[in-house]
């Protein structure tokens, strides 16, 4: 979703070696031409992404664009912050966590946007 969100994107289009690229940066380490290929096969399959007719590129949806920004801003918002707190998550966040995460699958059933088991 962060390199989905990244706007140059939205002008240029996205191709395999752009999304390597972009996910080699993300992740800190390489980023095979057929993980890029299966990545971008399952973003169409799902209506996140559509081809270019007659080229090996792709453009964003408008539910693709909405699922990028919005699960962006809740890694970065949310997730990260959690994720590197050391010690262990007390009962009322536990709830609290579950609450979100409630919030966050209804919001994506509302905007039709697949979830991460699809």
């Amino acid at each position: 979703a962060g390199a989905l969100s990244v706007s140059l994107l939205a002008v240029t289009g996205i191709t395999n070696k752009s999304l390597r690229a972009l996910m080699t940066g993300l992740l800190g380490q390489p980023y095979p031409t057929s993980r890029a290929s299966y990545d971008l096969t399952r973003l169409r399959r799902n209506g996140l992404i559509t081809r270019v007719e007659g080229r090996n590129l792709y453009r964003l949806t408008d539910d693709g664009h909405a699922f990028a920004i919005f699960y962006t801003k809740v890694h970065n918002r949310l997730l990260r912050p959690l994720m590197a707190s050391a010690p262990p998550t007390p009962p009322p966040l536990r709830g609290a966590l579950r609450t979100i995460d409630q919030h966050i699958n209804a919001r994506f059933a509302e905007a039709r946007l697949p979830s991460a088991t699809a």
